[in-house]
């Protein structure tokens, strides 16, 4: 189930986005499950269905998501999207780490909140 953060600095379609990503990479959504259709979505979500059809468009450029003409959107395998996604947040990783450094945060620092966070799952 997506539920929207409207305190969240995030625009809409990213939390959509996310949220649909989330629930296809733990397993909550199949391979080949038919996703909302864009009208259902947007009006369970009281939203404009310009904004989920730009997630949706977003999640198949990356590769989580296809489209049938006239069936709907589709959870694809996720093998080639997770190895793209796992890319993409390695860079940003990198930028963040980069500019932690630049802003006076030691090594140390930076493994104590690596600990931190994978120490709660």
């Amino acid at each position: 189930m997506l539920t929207l953060n409207y305190r969240d600095s995030r625009p809409i379609y990213e939390q959509i986005k996310d949220g649909l990503r989330k629930m296809i990479v733990t397993g909550a959504m199949a391979q080949d499950e038919k996703l909302p259709s864009v009208r259902a979505l947007a009006t369970q979500l009281s939203i404009n269905p310009n904004t989920i059809q730009r997630a949706y468009n977003e999640l198949e450029n990356e590769g989580y998501i296809y489209s049938v003409a006239g069936k709907g959107s589709f959870v694809s395998g996720t093998a080639d999207a997770d190895a793209a996604r796992r890319v993409s947040l390695k860079a940003d990783v990198t930028a963040l780490l980069n500019e932690l450094r630049y802003l006076g945060v030691t090594a140390e620092e930076v493994m104590t909140l690596i600990k931190e966070v994978y120490e709660h799952d």
